[in-house]
C-alpha cells in the first residue's frame, strides 16, 4: 500500500544502532535454524606449528677462573706453546648429554663472563645435514668472527671447532639455518686448556690471497687437526673436506678480523678412503694467511689413537718473518 509522504519524511535516514543489534542477532537466529548442521561443535583445533624462540643461556658458573696456563691461542705464538691438554684419539660423534636440540629456522645463544678465553662447539645431527650459522658477538653490533657450516652427514662427520672469546663478555650465536625437518644438538662448553697438538703447531704453510693448498689423507687418517691464522689482518677463508671429485662432506665459511687475535682451530672427521682438504683463501692478494693440517687420530690394527709424528719431541718452529709481532717495521 501507499504510505503517506509525510511518515516518510518522519522515518529516519538510518536505523539505531540497538535495532542493527537486534536485526543481526535474528539473522543468525534463522541462519541457525535453518542449517542443523551449523548446530554440532566445532572441531578441535589442530595445533599450530611454531618455530622455538630464541633463547639466551647465561652461565652464572662457568667452572674455575683461569689459570696460570695459556690458551690454544697464545700456544700459536711461536715460543710459547706448552703443550696443553688435546683431544682423545677418538671423539664421540654425538654432541653429548648436555647438548641442546635448536630446531630448523631458530637460535640459540650462549653467553660467557671475562674469565672465560675460549669455547668448544660441536654441532650434529642423526645423519641428517647440518646448515648452520654461528657468530661471536663481543660488545653490540660487533661481531668479530663469523661462519657458516654445512655438513652433509651430521653423524659421520660433525662440526668440531673451538671459538677464541677474549676480552669478554662474549656471547656465542647458533643458528640452525636448515629447515624444520632438520633439527641439531649443539654443545657449547668453555675450555681454556683445549689446544692444538705440537705437530699442528710446527707444520704452518703459508696460503696467499686468492690461492688454495690441498691436503690428501691415507685411508688409515680417521681425523684431522686444521688450523688458520693471520699475521693481524682478516682471516677470510673457505674449508672444504671431500671425498671423491667434487664430493664435499663438510663445508666452512670462516672470517676473523683479526686472525692473529682470534686463530681457527677445528677437527675433520676423514672415515674413508680417498679424503681430501682444501683451504682456499677467499681473501684478497693483500691479505695472506697460513694453515696447518695434520692427521689427528689413526687406525692401526683395528684401534684408534693419536697421531704421533716426527714432530712431537721437537721444539716449536722459530718465529717467521710474518709473524712479527705488532708495529715492527
Amino acid at each position: 500500500r501507499k504510505v503517506p509522504q509525510r511518515q516518510l519524511l518522519d522515518r529516519p535516514s538510518s536505523p539505531s544502532p540497538a535495532l542493527a543489534a537486534a536485526e543481526k542477532r535474528a539473522m543468525h537466529m534463522w541462519l541457525l535454524a535453518a542449517s542443523p548442521a551449523l548446530r554440532l561443535a566445532p572441531p578441535a583445533a589442530a595445533p599450530v606449528a611454531r618455530l622455538e624462540p630464541p633463547a639466551m643461556m647465561l652461565r652464572e658458573q662457568v667452572g674455575a677462573e683461569r689459570t696460570g696456563g695459556a690458551t690454544f691461542r697464545d700456544r700459536t705464538k711461536p715460543g710459547v706453546w706448552s703443550g696443553g691438554q688435546v683431544a682423545t684419539a677418538r671423539v664421540a660423534t654425538a654432541a653429548g648429554p648436555d647438548a641442546l636440540t635448536i630446531q630448523g629456522g631458530s637460535l640459540r645463544t650462549w653467553s660467557y663472563r671475562w674469565s672465560v678465553e675460549q669455547v668448544r662447539v660441536v654441532l650434529s645431527t642423526e645423519g641428517r645435514p647440518l646448515d648452520a650459522d654461528l657468530e661471536v658477538w663481543n660488545g653490540p653490533n660487533n661481531a668479530p668472527c663469523k661462519l657458516r657450516v654445512y655438513v652433509d652427514d651430521g653423524w659421520l662427520t660433525p662440526f668440531r671447532a673451538v671459538l677464541v672469546t677474549p676480552r669478554g663478555p662474549n656471547t656465542v650465536k647458533v643458528r640452525n639455518s636448515g629447515q624444520i625437518e632438520f633439527p641439531l644438538a649443539a654443545t657449547v662448553e668453555p675450555d681454556n686448556e683445549f689446544s692444538p697438538s705440537a705437530e699442528c703447531v710446527a707444520s704452518f704453510a703459508p696460503i696467499q690471497g686468492g690461492a688454495l693448498r690441498t691436503y690428501p689423507f691415507d685411508p688409515r687418517v680417521e681425523s684431522v687437526q686444521l688450523l688458520l691464522k693471520t699475521d693481524g689482518r682478516p682471516l677470510n677463508a673457505r674449508i672444504e673436506l671431500l671425498q671423491g671429485p667434487n664430493n664435499n662432506k663438510q663445508v666452512i665459511e670462516l672470517f676473523t678480523e683479526d686472525g692473529l687475535d682470534r686463530p681457527f682451530f677445528c677437527f675433520l672427521e676423514t672415515a674413508g678412503a680417498g679424503n681430501v682438504v682444501r683451504v682456499i683463501n677467499t681473501a684478497p692478494v693483500e691479505f695472506p694467511m697460513v694453515a696447518a693440517v695434520v692427521p689427528h687420530a689413526v687406525s692401526r690394527g683395528g684401534v684408534s689413537e693419536l697421531y704421533s709424528g716426527p714432530a712431537s719431541q721437537t721444539a716449536p718452529p722459530p718465529r717467521a718473518a710474518w709473524e712479527a709481532p705488532r708495529g715492527a717495521a
